[in-house]
């Protein structure tokens, strides 16, 4: 039989009602919602089963909303018996590749990416940072285009390498447009405004990873008992003070 790899989803992929048959069904993951919501002292489950929309959507939400929907599917298949080999996550998935990978508690986790969210958010106001999914472009090209920004003293810069041909962009909201109408004159098919409530994973967001830092230091990390594979060098880790350094240079670095 081959390897086995867990991979977990970061924002983007929440939606109001999440969970609600597994919580229904299964206690297993009952337990985890009810665990999230003791942990940061309000009802994380609600909002993740009810909604509205627009608190899910906040990002200080959709952080341990994720995180906790993911450890509850992690739950069942440890339940069955099934076990990865390799652990990864796409930006705030690394937190719930680390529960997986025995690193973190899920505490821990769900605690850290509440704060990891309020921080994002008081980093940039509202509306001054944007990001665009642009197709058709190689790398090189596109960082030429981010380069204009610069020129401008705004600022865009790659933030998720999704797979050739499609890469994030993220920066200053003037900075991500100039980047985009450069990339469409240097033969993008398409440029993508997203609806994220700020600048992830681009230079704008040091200030929270400062912060971050941390609450980080007051959490407990521990060696990967099972290997991760990293955002920020798309390399194996387990060393535990690897994996926090890694942790608070992802929130300003690409997701490769």
């Amino acid at each position: 039989m081959g390897k086995v790899a867990f991979l977990f989803p970061g924002q983007g992929s929440q939606v109001v009602g999440m969970g609600k048959e597994l919580v229904e069904q299964e206690q297993i993951a009952r337990a985890i919602f009810e665990r999230a919501d003791q942990t940061l002292q309000f009802s994380l489950s609600e909002v993740m089963l009810q909604g509205p929309e627009d608190t899910l959507k906040r990002t200080e939400n959709t952080q341990p909303a994720l995180v906790t929907m993911s450890t509850a599917v992690l739950q069942l298949f440890n339940e069955e018996g099934i076990q990865p080999d390799y652990v990864a996550g796409h930006s705030l998935g690394e937190y719930t590749a680390l529960v997986a990978a025995g690193a973190m508690s899920f505490e821990d986790a769900v605690v850290a990416v509440r704060n990891r969210g309020l921080f994002m958010e008081e980093a940039v106001p509202f509306g001054e940072g944007a990001m665009s999914a642009v197709l058709g472009l190689e790398r090189d090209v596109l960082e030429k285009a981010c380069s204009f920004a610069s020129q401008e003293n705004e600022t865009a810069e790659l933030a998720n390498l999704n797979c050739p041909g499609q890469i994030v962009i993220s920066g200053s909201a003037k900075g991500v447009e100039l980047a985009g109408v450069k990339a469409k004159e240097a033969g993008a098919k398409r440029v993508i405004p997203l609806q994220v409530s700020g600048p992830f994973h681009s230079s704008l967001m040091k200030p929270a990873a400062e912060k971050l830092e941390q609450v980080l230091s007051q959490l407990t990390i521990t060696n990967a008992k099972i290997p991760v594979v990293a955002n920020v060098s798309a390399t194996v880790v387990q060393d535990a003070e690897e994996i926090q350094a890694n942790l608070i240079k992802q929130v300003f670095s690409p997701v490769l």
